[in-house]
């Protein structure tokens, strides 16, 4: 199950645990996987909200690059930053202290079916889009359908797949019919963004005109500037602003980002005081840049939170549909070239732990060799898989003693070697005479430090590898597009994987313009996996598929793996006040949407 927050995609992350009996299913203010709810109905708000939470202020965050549409569901352009979780919301919301829970929003009232194949949704009555118009059970109806048809981005197509189709029962409810079962849908429907229809009667869903979207959330738009900034207003007559899961949250009046060129910029621009709140995600920023008197009177925080998310898998991502990255054999050499010791020691200041998984800093994770249910998964396959799936334990390449890059280099070149590469004048070049030349497409200019140190490794192959960032919006449309040979991605995992790992992994999504299938993977065993992991019924399946598939993944040589840091590091000025307690599984900006200004 994954769900996009602040990005293009809503993460929700959760602890395992195994299966208990579940009790009777039956209509409730909230969902779980298990039937268990933390928060009982008549609850008065999250615990990692406060109280004491003042309304008011304007506050400055920032973005990089520039927007071009106000519709967030749609492939084509770029959406301004905080537009989808400012200004829309979904059926039922999640619980960011509790594994694996939904609890009702726009849905007041969820009951799913005992056969699991249905799911009934009550409106609350008191929900309002921001031009004061009711949600309706049409407006849900509309909005599955519209997500699930060609205008929507292909993510909702492949989400929602087996969502059959909404059917209005009454003036109140609506249900959701699946096509089979899988324990986690029910919480996959809640999550389907409510749209106005009256709204999107008038304005082509599609339309990247810039007129302001109605949604019934807390904020709307007031004021548009692409290139520089876009500014949200806190509605006065947000219909949930008493609602147990928005209580004392969104309490800023005025919500402004602005846009910067690159993250270096950024950083001066913040140290001026041109914006209250960053998240920082690069360690020379956070260990060099981010220093001097201000930092050291307090008057700007450093405070690096801790959390339980899942850290994915972050890595260098090869295009398998280019014929240069088809073969594992070229795919593992120049993995091998990548010397993640120096970079985190030269570079990073050691505050980085090597991604050694899919499902990094999980119990997802393939660890050992595979044996029980994750080997029986397995074990059908034996004869299309590496051997080494069955034989050596997931391990990132290492330049630590007793192994060396020169030694990397070595077994690097013999499997070049291996795949019809050979040095000649010093160029790597295959039979036909073609050299080994490809380009990294960059979004961020502070990655082209670590390439350059990569690239020089590569060089001492005989290959010839560019490096070089574009523009953010350019750069999102080749990525939808399939257009690079090499880029910088983080697959993000909950810790129940479910729906989103089929617009991962999955060959029916591997041409599919917008799937984050970035690497072209087309395996039947990869397919047939991710279905165990879709439609797992108990927990032991669901960590066997997750352990199984990573293993195939891994020795896929698909990515050469990153890094991740199991902290947010965020730097802002002094002027927050924030609840005593902090969420478990949550992004910076969820934590921020729960403080509020000092009083000044």
């Amino acid at each position: 199950m994954n769900r996009i927050f602040f990005g293009c995609s809503l993460i929700v992350v959760a602890l395992l645990f195994e299966l208990a009996a579940a009790p009777p299913l039956r209509a409730a203010h909230g969902v779980s996987i298990d039937g268990r709810l933390k928060y009982p109905a008549g609850f008065k708000q999250f615990e990692y909200t406060s109280e004491k939470a003042v309304k008011g202020g304007q506050l400055l965050l920032h973005d990089i690059g520039s927007y071009d549409k106000l519709n967030p569901f749609t492939l084509k352009g770029m959406a301004p930053a905080g537009l989808e979780e400012l200004v829309f919301e979904t059926l039922a919301v999640p619980a960011l202290d509790e594994p694996f829970a939904e609890y009702g929003l726009i849905a007041k009232d969820i009951e799913l079916a005992p056969d699991r194949l249905s799911v009934i949704f009550t409106i609350d009555e008191a929900a309002r889009f921001a031009d004061g118009t009711p949600v309706t059970p049409e407006d849900v109806k509309f909005s599955l359908d519209t997500l699930k048809s060609e205008a929507a981005h292909p993510f909702y197509q492949s989400y929602f797949q087996d969502i059959v189709r909404a059917e209005v029962l009454d003036k109140q409810r609506v249900r959701f019919q699946f096509a089979k079962t899988n324990r986690e849908l029910h919480l996959v429907a809640c999550q389907v963004p409510v749209l106005s229809r009256k709204f999107y009667k008038s304005h082509n869903f599609d339309s990247q005109e810039m007129t302001a979207p109605v949604g019934s959330g807390p904020y709307q738009v007031v004021e548009i500037s692409p290139g520089k900034s876009i500014t949200y207003q806190r509605n006065p007559e947000y219909w949930a602003k008493e609602h147990p899961v928005r209580r004392n949250m969104f309490n800023f009046d005025r919500i402004t980002y602005k846009y910067y060129k690159d993250q270096v910029v950024a950083v001066e621009a913040f140290k001026a005081h041109e914006f209250d709140f960053m998240y920082v995600n690069i360690a020379k920023q956070w260990v060099r840049d981010l220093t001097g008197p201000k930092f050291d009177s307090k008057q700007i925080v450093k405070d690096a939170l801790l959390h339980r998310n899942n850290a994915g898998m972050q890595g260098f991502v090869f295009n398998t549909r280019r014929p240069l990255f088809a073969d594992r054999r070229v795919r593992q050499a120049l993995s091998l070239a990548f010397d993640f010791e120096w970079a985190n020691s030269k570079l990073f200041f050691d505050q980085y732990t090597r991604c050694a998984s899919y499902f990094s800093n999980s119990d997802l994770a393939a660890t050992g060799l595979p044996q029980g249910l994750e080997l029986a998964y397995l074990t059908p396959h034996q004869d299309k898989l590496p051997a080494e799936v069955f034989s050596v334990a997931p391990t990132p390449f290492s330049t630590l003693p007793p192994t060396s890059l020169r030694e990397n280099l070595l077994t690097a070149k013999k499997l070049l070697a291996d795949a019809g590469w050979q040095v000649r004048d010093g160029q790597l070049v295959n039979k036909a005479g073609q050299s080994f030349t490809f380009e990294i497409l960059l979004v961020s200019p502070s990655f082209e430090r670590v390439m350059a140190g990569y690239a020089k490794n590569l060089e001492k192959l005989g290959i010839k590898a560019s490096y070089r960032a574009i523009d953010p919006a350019l750069y999102t449309d080749r990525l939808n597009r399939f257009d690079f040979d090499m880029v910088v991605n983080v697959f993000g995992q909950s810790q129940s994987p479910g729906n989103e790992q089929r617009d991962y992994w999955h060959s029916s999504v591997a041409d599919r313009e917008g799937s984050k299938n970035l690497i072209g993977v087309r395996d039947p065993v990869v397919d047939e996996l991710v279905d165990k992991i879709i439609y797992a019924k108990t927990q032991e399946e669901l960590v066997a598929a997750c352990r199984a598939l990573d293993r195939v993944l891994w020795y896929g040589h698909y990515v050469v793996p990153n890094w991740y840091v199991a902290k947010h590091r965020l730097a802002y000025w002094n002027v927050f006040a924030r609840p005593a307690t902090l969420p478990r599984y949550y992004s910076p900006q969820q934590a921020l949407m729960t403080w509020w200004f000092q009083a000044r």
